[in-house]
């Protein structure tokens, strides 16, 4: 292969945008994540281009060969057009200046593609190939070569490119977790020092990194990364507190090496593809260890309540990282609940029990079952064999009881108005503590028919009066 822009193969969107910079005299190339996508086989949905035309000079050139085009980023010298379905962003050559305190450039256009090159974060995204016919392939920091090592560089030193944009430290681990990349020793030592300057990024940035990051291949590694340079200190550290703690059962296990251990668990039990839920419940699990860790006699540990705990820290956590409710309201359930079924395993559990176990999980008891299943790490094959079987009792129990009942909708037999109407009494609280009522008794005892929770009701409400 004499030219490895070959293996970089141009969209007829592209080729468009390329012949109409051509004509207006303009260079454009082809940049970053695409060309480092295209040269490992992966494919890419959206294009970046960088030109040595100004923001002005690229809408005029886009504009007639474009469905639309959109100037969002345009203070940043940014450009997008839709070509030929295609989501392109050319962006004007950059020499930006940082001042160091804050992530906003103070933006400078340049006139040169290697000094647009040299500002970019690593040297595998510091490739380019010309979208204006000869296809030059230009690669002044060797990236090509370090994407073939699998090494992640920068082209500027370290030092300069992570005080730039601190938030490149992040994107660092999480390339470790999407490409399988190893981190040089220059970048690491300078992830080392400067890990603290992560506080300056906002929590936006920052989620986007981790949701990247957990949603790769190996999270793990990435996970890893994030702990062994300080930076999870800065912006998830519950991870590195949970280090050198004992498990509840007195052992001295590394409940951090467990819970990396839940994770790669919980992906392998995955059906539909990554489950950023699942993950993070898997991260988060045990976050209430350390605040719950007790020495009693005998030498042993005890973390009790640490389900209580961790799912207000997990809340916490996910709300600082501006995670939607939704996500945030699903991560802490499952990180409430994960302790429940041991006490199936202990006892057993009533009918009523299991109803309450699939009420409380709702549409999160797909999810809780591969967390549940996934927080065994244990070497012991009796007893890793022994939870195995006692949590698939519980799903058939969950089966059988569902068989017989509508489980997934657990509700009083009858509702809110006929409640008023055979109480006598108007739309207030009282209403909602009828349906309480009848909703208790509904899980105690199953589907209780009409005649009986009308007759329940006027006997809780003759008590009560």
């Amino acid at each position: 292969m004499n030219n490895p822009a070959d293996l970089v193969p141009l969209s007829r969107g592209a080729m468009a945008l390329g012949a109409a910079f051509a004509r207006a005299g303009h260079q454009l190339h082809l940049v970053g994540g695409p060309v480092r996508d295209a040269l490992l086989g992966r494919p890419s949905e959206d294009l970046d281009f960088a030109t040595d035309a100004r923001p002005e000079q690229v809408l005029d050139i886009v504009t007639p060969i474009a469905s639309g085009t959109w100037t969002t980023g345009i203070e940043f010298g940014t450009v997008g057009a839709q070509v030929d379905g295609v989501r392109c962003e050319i962006t004007t050559f950059r020499a930006d200046r940082y001042d160091r305190r804050s992530r906003n450039p103070a933006v400078a256009y340049g006139d040169s593609l290697e000094d647009d090159l040299r500002r970019r974060d690593f040297t595998m995204n510091a490739m380019a190939v010309s979208a204006t016919g000869d296809r030059t392939f230009t690669d002044p920091f060797h990236g090509l070569a370090d994407l073939a090592r699998g090494l992640l560089r920068t082209p500027a030193t370290p030092e300069e490119s992570f005080a730039d944009d601190p938030l490149r430290m992040l994107r660092a681990a999480r390339f470790v977790s999407t490409l399988g990349v190893t981190l040089a020793p220059e970048v690491v030592a300078a992830m080392q020092a400067m890990a603290g300057e992560l506080a300056r990024i906002t929590a936006e940035r920052v989620q986007g990194e981790l949701s990247k990051l957990l949603l790769g291949q190996a999270p793990r590694l990435g996970l890893e990364v994030l702990v062994d340079t300080g930076l999870a200190d800065v912006v998830l550290p519950e991870l590195p507190a949970l280090r050198m703690a004992a498990d509840e059962h007195g052992q001295r296990k590394d409940v951090y090496a467990h819970t990396l251990q839940v994770l790669v668990q919980a992906i392998a039990l995955e059906d539909a593809g990554p489950d950023l839920v699942l993950r993070w419940a898997a991260v988060l699990h045990d976050v209430g260890k350390p605040k719950t860790r007790q020495f009693v006699e005998g030498g042993r540990v005890t973390f009790h309540h640490h389900e209580v705990v961790g799912a207000k820290i997990a809340r916490k956590r996910l709300t600082e990282l501006r995670y939607p409710t939704t996500l945030i309201d699903d991560v802490a359930q499952l990180v409430f609940l994960h302790l429940r079924f041991y006490g199936y395993r202990t006892s057993e559990w009533t009918d009523s029990a299991v109803r309450r176990y699939v009420r409380d999980a709702g549409p999160l008891l797909p999810r809780l079952h591969k967390l549940v299943r996934s927080d065994c790490t244990t070497r012991n094959k009796g007893k890793a064999a022994a939870l195995s079987v006692a949590y698939d009792a519980l799903e058939r129990r969950i089966a059988e009881l569902k068989e017989r009942e509508d489980l997934d909708r657990i509700r009083p037999d009858i509702d809110g108005n006929e409640i008023m109407a055979v109480l006598g009494i108007p739309p207030g609280p009282l209403v909602g503590e009828a349906y309480q009522h009848l909703l208790a008794l509904r899980i105690e005892h199953g589907p209780l028919g009409h005649d009986r929770a009308v007759s329940e009701l006027q006997a809780w409400y003759a008590a009560r009066s």
